[in-house]
């Protein structure tokens, strides 16, 4: 196990930025760097033991940023929307920025956790970002302190672990939203990997992509993914969920999510043979399969556009802050957020 670090860029206010290699002994290598606490490079053998970089991004610092698709990004402190741009806690409401039509997604565009220069700790085996958030930044209650853990071990296995905690009740619903292509990210459309969900329900959306409230079975519907299927073999149904949001971009259910971390999914590309499991302890995973990626020119000149790469995004339901039936993001002082999420390769 190793990790080294080398300057990156340098933000325009001046501050350096770093990238950190973390690898193993087996090839699996990941490069994230303290802006953004991003998550650039990921680099996996195939089953003739060919190395290849299988996420989305950039390799230079200055386009993330912009980042518009999110690249590697960690997301907080909330991801995905909440409807309204708003929601009541503790009989108080809280206006959030409205940059999704007339919601709110993943907290602000600029101000947000992936935009954010954090503090860096190297470990044998990892890097701990970290960082403090103010009372009523982006419109968000409490004084936070917020970590992300990056891990690589001998199992092959991509650890993110995030700890958060704040002086106040408040909404802590983060996620990574990289991009994979088990291929190599500059390897094309993502319509031929294979992707099994142990999710038999699913949170059916309205216009602009907020949940109605419904848990909804995936049976008989282009979401039954329990049995692995190509991602493309029902993306362009005539469906009114799909055509909702030009694709798959929904929160699935996970089977048994219980607080524990459990298998939850299983992406396969067959030409490579690589093959990522994910495990998590969060109740849903948002399965969005790169629908609107804007034509970007990535790392290696690679121009990406949509449906290049996938993002399995762990997390809260998308508008939980407004859905007290849905499991609770509320986070303060008798509650302190501690989550990871697992990709690992086989």
């Amino acid at each position: 196990m190793s990790v080294t670090k080398e300057l990156f860029g340098t933000t325009k206010c001046g501050k350096q930025i770093y990238r950190y290699f973390i690898s193993n002994s087996k090839g699996l290598k990941a490069g994230v760097i303290n802006y953004g606490a991003i998550l650039v490079n990921l680099f996996v053998p195939d089953k003739n033991g060919e190395i290849a970089d299988v996420v989305l991004g950039y390799d230079t610092l200055e386009p993330y940023f912009e980042n518009g698709s999110f690249f590697g990004a960690t997301v907080g402190p909330n991801a995905n929307r909440i409807g309204g741009a708003s929601f009541v806690l503790d009989g108080q409401r809280y206006n959030l920025d409205v940059n999704d039509g007339k919601n709110n997604l993943h907290s602000h565009m600029e101000l947000g956790y992936h935009k954010r220069v954090w503090e860096a700790c190297e470990g044998t085996d990892s890097v701990t970002f970290s960082l403090e958030d103010e009372d009523g930044s982006m419109g968000f209650p409490g004084n936070k302190k917020i970590s992300v853990t990056y891990t690589v071990t001998e199992d092959n296995e991509l650890k993110l672990h995030y700890q958060g905690e704040s002086d106040k009740n408040t909404i802590l619903n983060m996620t990574n939203h990289t991009y994979f292509n088990l291929a190599g990210h500059n390897s094309g459309k993502i319509h031929d990997h294979k992707l099994q969900l142990m999710a038999s329900t699913y949170t059916p959306v309205v216009a602009g992509a907020i949940p109605t409230g419904e848990i909804a079975s995936v049976k008989g519907t282009p979401f039954d993914f329990l049995t692995d299927k190509q991602v493309g073999e029902e993306i362009n149904a005539d469906n009114i969920q799909l055509k909702l949001v030009q694709g798959y971009d929904h929160n699935w259910v996970i089977d048994g999510a219980a607080g524990t971390l459990r298998e939850f999914a299983t992406v396969t590309e067959e030409t490579s043979g690589r093959v990522m499991k994910a495990y998590t302890d969060l109740p849903g995973v948002q399965f969005y399969a790169g629908n609107c990626i804007s034509e970007t020119v990535g790392k290696e000149g690679t121009v990406y556009g949509p449906r290049c790469g996938l993002c399995l995004e762990t997390q809260y339901y998308p508008d939980t802050a407004n859905r007290p039936e849905f499991p609770s993001a509320v986070f303060g002082p008798e509650r302190k957020y501690d989550t990871t999420t697992i990709y690992k390769f086989i």
